[in-house]
């Protein structure tokens, strides 16, 4: 596998959590994440892994900008995201994060075209360029042929590629993946795994959320949270 690029000095990270903290309030107010410490770099592949409540989900919405910190600070690609506006918080993930879930969340009754074409309404994509970046990004993910199939005759697998489609098709510095592969055969997750190195080869961040073991020694570092608690273990890989 191809190293995706190494980031310059001048390039700020793309993700970094300075204490960043979640805490709900109660009463009894719920640390769901404590105060941690995290830097993702341009081109990177990390994996977060742990067990069901353990905070994973409301990391990625705090990574994913769904959710703001009640301590520390997020930089989102140098930019410190708690002293946005609502609305400019809406704009700068929709610009610079694309999110695939374990469920597609497909439209059964349009194209994989328009469902690419879809998330660019939001993102300010003149009208005009649409049609042709929404076959961009099924050519990316090796669907070029599939741009006017309908999710209901598509397989598991290609209906994941429209999903990561979808996700590229602003052209994020981000991609925020949370059990991509978990309803897919292994025929099928492999094919999404590949893909998605494929992508990180070309330079795209990625941070996936996953309970498989094997899914996660994929990544180059990996991730852990437990009871709200982030700690990490680099792992050096083969390519």
């Amino acid at each position: 596998m191809t190293a995706p690029p190494t980031p310059t000095p001048s390039e700020p990270p793309v993700i970094e959590f300075r204490q960043v903290g979640l805490t709900y309030p109660g009463p009894p107010p719920v640390e769901a994440f404590r105060p941690s410490d995290l830097t993702v770099h341009k081109g990177e592949f990390i994996t977060v892994v742990g067990p069901s409540g353990s905070g994973k989900s409301t990391f990625l919405n705090i990574a994913g900008l769904l959710d703001t910190p009640t301590t520390g600070s997020f930089l989102l690609d140098g930019i410190d995201t708690g002293r946005l506006r609502d609305t400019e918080r809406t704009t700068l993930r929709g610009r610079r994060i694309g999110f695939v879930f374990q469920a597609f969340h497909l439209l059964p009754h349009r194209s994989a075209r328009e469902n690419v074409e879809l998330a660019m309404v939001y993102g300010g994509a003149p009208r005009r360029e649409r049609p042709q970046r929404a076959r961009e990004a099924l050519d990316r993910v090796g669907l070029g042929h599939r741009t006017d199939a309908l999710p209901t005759r598509m397989s598991g697998g290609e209906r994941q590629r429209v999903a990561i489609a979808r996700a590229l098709v602003a052209r994020p510095s981000l991609l925020l993946c949370d059990e991509p592969t978990g309803n897919l055969d292994t025929g099928n997750a492999e094919a999404v795994l590949r893909l998605l190195e494929a992508l990180n080869a070309e330079g795209i961040t990625i941070v996936l959320i996953t309970h498989d073991p094997a899914v996660a020694a994929r990544g180059r570092r990996t991730v852990t949270i437990r009871d709200g608690v982030l700690s990490e273990n680099e792992r050096a890989r083969a390519c």
